[in-house]
């Protein structure tokens, strides 16, 4: 499989990367992880649009979904005619979720371009597996396994420290880890994000060998990110970056 980072700024854009948005690409097929705000634009430059096999949102927060309205307009109004409809793997209510940003009406709002399922334990999408597990986060959230090709990379999608997420993870070949915080902030709220420590513990834990963090908040300094990670973790380890595309 392959990794392409399309967005990696948390709980908003950042000035150099889109909110939270990952393609994952297997033998001509496409998964895309999350469509953030900002995200469609540049996903259009690494993959066809017409031909993405199923969008995955972890969660229905902004920063993780709201390009999805976006995409809709291209699967709508694209002057070939309606794009064929594509599945989306999402939370309960995620169909009306999306068709209130964009002002729709319930019915039909955007079931003629998307397939709204909701998440299942396990779920096959041409030649990928795709299995999650429950997040912590405020609001109804999943991380995301993906494996093809006998590969396989973990999405922790947000979410605070949890056993859930290292069992998903265990044995993966690559950990797309959320690390919002830093050790050092004060009065973290519990069940919302990992520091960098935390992604590296839960990436050890799981076996994981190759770390890449995400979902890095534009306000928190890089280096300090990766040097907080690296304090705790010595394998392979990369901060993500727009545009950043890793072979799984």
């Amino acid at each position: 499989m392959r990794l392409t980072v399309i967005g990696c700024a948390g709980s908003y854009p950042g000035p150099d990367s889109p909110a939270s948005c990952y393609l994952v690409e297997h033998e001509g097929h496409s998964v895309v992880l999350d469509m953030g705000n900002g995200s469609f634009g540049p996903l259009q430059s690494h993959v066809d649009v017409l031909n993405v096999d199923a969008v995955v949102l972890s969660h229905l927060h902004a920063d993780h979904c709201l390009d999805l309205t976006s995409y809709y307009v291209w699967r709508r109004y694209r002057p070939e005619g309606p794009a064929h409809a594509i599945p989306v793997l999402g939370p309960t209510g995620s169909a009306d979720r999306l068709a209130r940003a964009y002002d729709l009406p319930h019915t039909p709002g955007m079931h003629g371009e998307f397939l709204f399922r909701d998440h299942a334990e396990v779920t096959e999408v041409g030649p990928f597996r795709i299995t999650t597990a429950p997040a912590a986060h405020p609001v109804e959230a999943y991380s995301v396994r993906v494996e093809a090709g006998g590969r396989s990379l973990v999405f922790s999608g947000d979410t605070g420290p949890t056993d859930a997420l290292v069992g998903l993870a265990r044995g993966a070949d690559l950990a797309l880890f959320e690390a919002s915080f830093l050790s050092r902030y004060e009065d973290l709220p519990p069940d919302l994000h990992l520091t960098a420590t935390q992604a590296a513990e839960h990436a050890i834990r799981a076996g994981v060998a190759r770390l890449v963090l995400t979902h890095l908040v534009p306000w928190t300094p890089r280096d300090e990110t990766r040097e907080e990670a690296a304090a705790a973790y010595d394998g392979d380890l990369q901060l993500a970056s727009s545009g950043l595309t890793v072979d799984v």
